[in-house]
């Protein structure tokens, strides 16, 4: 789903995924989309306005007691009123539609965002918990995302469960995650701050707690908390993530202070059931 279908869609539709939280940006994405929310809104009341107050002019003026009002019974067709009546609404649509469509191919997913080299991290949906990998850093967190503040990041999302729907609504966007296939979602957090992510497609009985924090901070701040990751005790090797896929609800942030060589490939690779067991490096595990 595009970016600007997806603002659209969850800003109307989706009274528990925080509209308040679209209509106050913290990225450039966000905000783009907020821009097209609000054009889309001033495009639609040109019409909705027009059209209540028509209506309650019409009702006063041809109320019973107007004598002045003109009764015709037998008129049929204005070839005037017809332009009028089909022309506004067709406007609407081609202003509308002109919007999502340049709005959808500026706001690609996969577009990268213009700046600093992009911060790449590895999402995996679980149930009922969203796992981080970071490729770079060579560190890990469950329901927990660290990122620099003013920096691009890129991330390759992934299923080793359902289909999920990966959702920071101050940052903008949506994208799924698909068992079986990665796809690509790039943000920026401009703003230092918490906010909130979730899951935008239901996925069983511990959906409601499919939460998780993004914490944007300053860069030195980040590589603090990445100095932190790798004092961890334990390392995301094949055995812990088995462990991981197991149906917890409402898991504990956590960090693993290694990554297991090609787990998040390996993830994809045989995603294509539930519970899948990686293969990393070639070797069944």
């Amino acid at each position: 789903m595009s970016r600007a279908r997806a603002a659209l869609v969850l800003a109307l539709a989706s009274g528990g995924c925080a509209p308040a939280a679209v209509l106050d940006p913290a990225g450039p994405v966000a905000a783009h989309e907020r821009l097209i929310l609000l054009d889309s809104l001033g495009i639609m009341l040109a019409i909705v306005v027009p059209t209540i107050l028509a209506t309650l002019a019409f009702a006063w003026w041809y109320r019973a007691g107007n004598a002045r009002a003109t009764y015709r019974p037998d008129w049929a067709y204005s070839g005037q009123l017809e332009l009028l009546v089909w022309s506004v609404p067709a406007l609407v649509v081609i202003f509308v539609g002109g919007i999502a469509w340049v709005s959808s191919h500026d706001l690609d997913p996969a577009r990268p965002i213009a700046g600093a080299a992009p911060l790449d991290v590895q999402v995996v949906s679980l149930d009922w918990k969203w796992l981080f990998l970071y490729p770079g850093q060579n560190v890990a967190s469950v329901n927990r995302l660290v990122v620099p503040t003013g920096r691009p990041v890129r991330l390759t999302l992934t299923s080793a469960s359902v289909m999920n729907s990966f959702f920071v609504p101050r940052l903008g966007s949506q994208i799924y995650t698909m068992p079986g296939m990665a796809t690509t979602l790039n943000l920026r957090a401009d703003a230092p701050g918490r906010y909130r992510g979730l899951s935008a497609n239901y996925s069983g009985k511990g959906f409601y707690g499919m939460q998780f924090a993004v914490d944007a901070v300053p860069a030195a701040q980040f590589d603090g908390w990445v100095g932190q990751a790798r004092q961890a005790q334990a390392v995301l090797d094949v055995p812990a993530y088995r462990a991981l896929l197991g149906d917890g609800e409402r898991v504990a942030p956590a960090t693993w202070r290694g990554v297991a060589p090609g787990l998040f490939d390996a993830i994809v690779r045989n995603a294509g059931t539930a519970k899948a067991r990686p293969a990393v490096d070639g070797r069944s595990q």
